[in-house]
């Protein structure tokens, strides 16, 4: 397996240190370094300054290249992998054309195995060190990637959708298994290795009151757990939602009735909301996820970023996969500039790198853990390369600051300008000589 770690892993990382901690101005080390132990960052600086009991360690040296914490998906869709790109006008028909279908193949281990080792390797390969994760209704699709996960050490969040209306057959539910099958992976999983099980109601559309009230009852059980949902994407679904809960004020009015919107509640989306709804998203404490690429795709909307943080409400971003039409989360931060600058609304470089690391680590309640270069910290990030193509070398060469440099690397680049990829400290993105990722890689202790 990529990244299984054989013994004490130490090393010395170099490059151009680059992160973000409380603010929107960045931590800068020209000539820094990273001391990596045990899937921890131990020290972090000036390479001048490496203290002498790291200097014998063996060292990575990636020259002027930044390194940076690694990326944070905060809303992707484990078993859309395959569904990418598929042709469509609206969230709807999509659902019900490509992606009902698709997620009926999850229902097997084997092929869930297969598919969630393939979806590890698209997110490291894109620089996704974290991500928090839908995995189809069945409980073995949620149990094959959190074990594929814990084999590579990945910190990852997933839960079993939970769905027992207006879907297929096949992908139905019911109240007490969903609940169930929820408590049963939060008794298994959930702080094991690095992975985490998140409460994943697919939206309110697909519950009935009865796995509303149980969403609601598992919620005030694990407090500590997430809870991932879709909120105001589309106006056909909004429309939809009206009618399914016509008793409710609005669709937030429908998650908050039965406890669901707490500080640990993920909302994908927010697009259409009313100043109440607004309101009562800022009032408990909830995160409004940015999906730039899957709301153009299927025109859902724009996010109004602008008028969610003047109102208090906590942002994150994120691919959205399979929705989502890129893995890349530099391709998303390059959509979402578009999105907010189409709106009058600019979007400052380091706002957006701090966004996709420190700012995603804040919104799903690990920037303890991830999101930084500083000591103690668990030790995902990634090397990036502003002259990975030639396109983006031609516009390097007239690169004068850090800010331009960062802008050309979200604008212009993808996975080609993620040079490494470090999970818990260990190379990740080795390739052979055909661009695959090498299978079986294995560390030895040093």
């Amino acid at each position: 397996m990529v990244g299984t770690v054989v013994g004490t892993v130490k090393r010395v990382v170099r490059g151009r240190l680059v992160w973000f901690e409380d603010d929107d101005q960045p931590i800068v080390y020209e000539r820094g370094a990273l001391a990596v132990e045990d899937g921890q960052i131990r020290w972090s600086g000036d390479f001048s300054a490496l203290p002498e009991i790291f200097k014998d360690w063996p060292h990575d040296d990636h020259g002027t290249r930044i390194i940076t914490p690694g990326f944070i998906d905060p809303h992707i869709h484990f078993p859309q992998s395959q569904v990418v790109g598929s042709y469509a006008g609206s969230l709807l028909e999509w659902l019900n054309t490509y992606t009902f279908i698709e997620e009926q193949r999850y229902g097997e281990a084997a092929f869930c195995a297969v598919m969630a080792n393939r979806f590890l390797d698209q997110l490291i390969q894109h620089g996704t060190t974290t991500c928090v994760a839908f995995a189809s209704v069945h409980k073995v699709a949620a149990s094959s990637l959190l074990d594929a996960a814990v084999e590579r050490n990945y910190r990852l969040v997933t839960g079993k959708s939970m769905m027992d209306r207006n879907a297929p057959e096949a992908l139905l539910d019911t109240a007490q298994t969903s609940y169930d099958d929820t408590k049963d992976l939060i008794a298994g999983w959930h702080g094991k290795g690095r992975v985490e099980v998140a409460i994943t109601p697919r939206f309110a559309l697909t519950s009935t009151e009865a796995q509303m009230e149980a969403i609601g009852d598992l919620v005030r059980e694990y407090p500590d757990c997430l809870l991932q949902t879709h909120l105001s994407e589309n106006l056909a679904e909004l429309e939809a939602v009206r009618e399914a809960y016509p008793s409710a004020l609005d669709y937030t009015d429908v998650y908050d009735r039965y406890g669901h919107l707490t500080s640990k509640s993920l909302m994908g989306h927010c697009i259409h909301l009313s100043n109440r709804e607004v309101s009562c998203l800022a009032e408990r404490g909830s995160v409004a996820v940015f999906c730039p690429t899957s709301n153009l795709f299927l025109g859902s909307g724009l996010f109004d970023m602008q008028r969610l943080t003047d109102a208090g409400v906590r942002t994150a971003i994120a691919t959205d996969i399979g929705g989502g039409t890129s893995w890349s989360m530099l391709s998303t931060l390059s959509e979402g500039y578009k999105v907010l600058n189409v709106q009058g609304q600019r979007w400052h470089p380091f706002s957006m790198f701090r966004q996709a690391t420190r700012g995603n680590a804040e919104a799903i309640g690990m920037e303890d853990r991830i999101g930084s270069l500083r000591a103690g910290m668990e030790a995902d990030f990634i090397v990036l390369d502003v002259e990975a193509t030639s396109a983006m070398a031609l516009r390097a060469e007239t690169v004068t600051s850090l800010e331009e440099e960062l802008f050309v690397l979200a604008i212009l680049g993808d996975d080609r300008a993620v040079v490494e990829v470090y999970i818990a400290g260990i190379p990740s993105k080795t390739v052979n000589q055909i661009g695959k990722p090498l299978a079986g890689q294995s560390y030895s202790a040093t």
